[in-house]
């Protein structure tokens, strides 16, 4: 029997009772189409690598076509730039001549006689007539001119400061005339405590001195009933007034508290 090698027939030959899932026969099996594709790719590679030259011959050269171009630069010549106008300031109008003649006031300095060169104006030339920085003509036909006030016309409006302050903050305490052993005798004399036997307590009230020292706001914290929280804010009622306290310069309204100590005659 002839074999014949281009065929895989003589593989199976040589590979009878072997392992044929070995990787050789495998690869001696694919050999014959591994050859043939790469002997298509290597003639294709040539033939390229042949024509290369023949090909970039017949590409157009891009300098040739530069060297054609017919480049024609045409000067444009720009009108001129118009100059801005100076916009002037309005000037106002001289004002009028006054209606009287008016003589400029020269100050009297120590000078040399050749160095003079304003003569003052004398006490008789001035009669009737006005006193300014330049010598006018007056026109006595001249309309009266009143100038224009100056100003918006309205002043900035002072806020007042109607805070109720506290006696521990405050910069000057309001006080009674006399000091306050004049002020709880003056509470004493008048207080008339209800006529109970055995009793006795506190009642604690505020109220606020005003500016003006006058009492206002008075309330009754707390009493000991029987009436006494009203008797309290009678008295204060017809209380005198106070000198009132002062912040920053200013009177202000200040809160007070007073203890009153009731105690009936056993």
């Amino acid at each position: 029997m002839k074999l014949d090698i281009l065929k895989n027939q003589w593989l199976d030959i040589v590979f009878e009772g072997r392992n044929k899932l070995y990787g050789a026969y495998e690869l001696r099996k694919s050999n014959r189409k591994t050859s043939v594709r790469a002997l298509i790719m290597g003639a294709v590679v040539f033939s390229l690598a042949v024509s290369a030259p023949m090909i970039a011959s017949l590409l157009p050269d891009s300098s040739d076509g530069d060297e054609n171009l017919d480049v024609k630069i045409t000067a444009v010549k720009l009108p001129p730039k118009k100059k801005k106008e100076e916009v002037k300031p309005d000037v106002p109008p001289p004002p009028p001549p006054p209606k009287v003649d008016q003589v400029k006031f020269v100050k009297p300095v120590v000078a040399k006689a050749e160095d003079v060169v304003e003569e003052i104006v004398e006490v008789k030339d001035i009669k009737e007539k006005k006193i300014g920085a330049e010598t006018i003509k007056g026109d006595p036909d001249a309309v009266l001119t009143v100038d224009e006030p100056v100003g918006t016309g309205t002043a900035a409006v002072v806020e007042e400061d109607n805070t109720v302050y506290n006696t521990a903050g405050i910069e000057q305490k309001p006080e009674f005339p006399g000091g306050m052993e004049k002020f709880y005798k003056f509470v004493g004399n008048n207080y008339q405590a209800p006529e109970e036997e055995g009793l006795k307590g506190k009642v604690y009230v505020t109220f606020v001195v005003e500016k003006d020292g006058s009492l206002t706001d008075i309330k009754v914290l707390r009493d000991i009933g029987y009436g006494t929280g009203k008797e309290a804010i009678r008295v204060l009622n017809k209380c005198p007034k106070w000198i009132p306290g002062e912040q920053n310069g200013k009177k202000v309204r200040v809160l007070y508290s007073l203890p009153i100590t009731i105690q009936s005659a056993e």
